[in-house]
């Protein structure tokens, strides 16, 4: 029996993204790079997120060695020129780049943006990691930074492409035991990775969140009213159904809305089927937050 499916909308957002692939000799260093790169959603505080959009063999990397394509996604202020938000997204790039890929030995970045709007110049904050002994070489068709490392040379191609994407979309699949919440979730991650120029920032996700707040200076808290440990606390002005004890979240990004959308519909016929989901939402800011809203029913018509 599928899940139903509520009559709402997940209200998503525009960001910056770049979209990368790295490359290593060995494949349990290339893993912890891609996952270590891509492991805090914080961009809810100003930093950057990302994820593993997928893996890759050595016939579809530039070196030929294996890879995984990447995504980094970062907010826009829309107070600001969009410069502005460029600059931070750049910045906040180049952290993740240094501290959890150019240290892991023999690995290597290469743009794989699909459409770039503007491009970054690795050579700032990046490349001259080298302290000046760094070059640039025209190797794989690619022009490559090379950083001198205690290891071997780093390799990062010159600049890497951004452009704008969709952040944000999400459902919320409400189960009734732990083993639901988790058998859902990872079917509805596979479903995702299916999707091309799809990622899962925060995987299954245990804290969704809203916009206001008591405590301004964390940034967005605890959904209550969605708790279902607070039920009995809250009465009547608790949201969480009958017999649901569980309300994990799937957040996707997506190069495009379309992207988002078809990454959702995918993800949420797969957690839809597994026994213990007994309903499928959204979360949504009534307007508040995002410029997108992606209505359940206009996926599941």
């Amino acid at each position: 029996m599928r899940a139903e499916i509520e009559d709402t909308y997940a209200e998503a957002f525009e960001g910056l993204y770049s979209r990368a692939i790295i490359t290593a000799d060995d494949e349990a260093v290339l893993r912890r790079a891609a996952i270590h790169a891509t492991a805090t959603p914080s961009i809810v505080i100003g930093r950057i997120e990302g994820g593993v959009e997928r893996w890759l063999s050595e016939r579809e990397t530039p070196d030929k060695r294996k890879g995984a394509v990447l995504q980094f996604w970062g907010g826009i202020d829309k107070r600001k020129p969009l410069s502005t938000s460029i600059k931070g997204f750049e910045v906040e790039l180049s952290y993740r780049i240094r501290q959890d890929i150019l240290v892991k030995p023999f690995t290597a970045v290469f743009d794989a943006h699909p459409n770039p709007e503007g491009e970054i110049d690795t050579m700032e904050r990046i490349g001259h990691c080298g302290d000046g002994y760094e070059s640039v070489e025209r190797l794989y068709g690619r022009d490559m930074i090379l950083v001198p490392l205690m290891t071997a040379d780093f390799q990062i191609e010159r600049h890497l492409g951004w452009g704008h994407g969709v952040m944000g979309g999400n459902f919320w699949y409400m189960c009734t035991t732990k083993k639901a919440v988790m058998e859902a979730g990872m079917k509805a991650l596979a479903a995702a990775k299916q999707i091309e120029g799809a990622i899962t920032p925060f995987d299954i996700c245990s804290a969704g969140s809203k916009p206001e707040t008591r405590f301004p200076w964390i940034g967005p808290t605890t959904n209550h009213p969605y708790c279902p440990s607070l039920k009995r606390k809250l009465g009547k002005k608790s949201n969480v159904p009958e017999g649901v004890n569980y309300i994990p979240e799937i957040v996707i990004n997506g190069v495009s809305l379309d992207t988002v959308k078809e990454a959702m519909k995918t993800s949420i016929n797969a957690a839809r089927r597994v026994d213990g989901v007994l309903r499928i939402s959204a979360g949504n800011y009534g307007g508040k937050l995002g410029e997108y809203k992606i209505h359940l029913k206009e996926l599941f018509p």
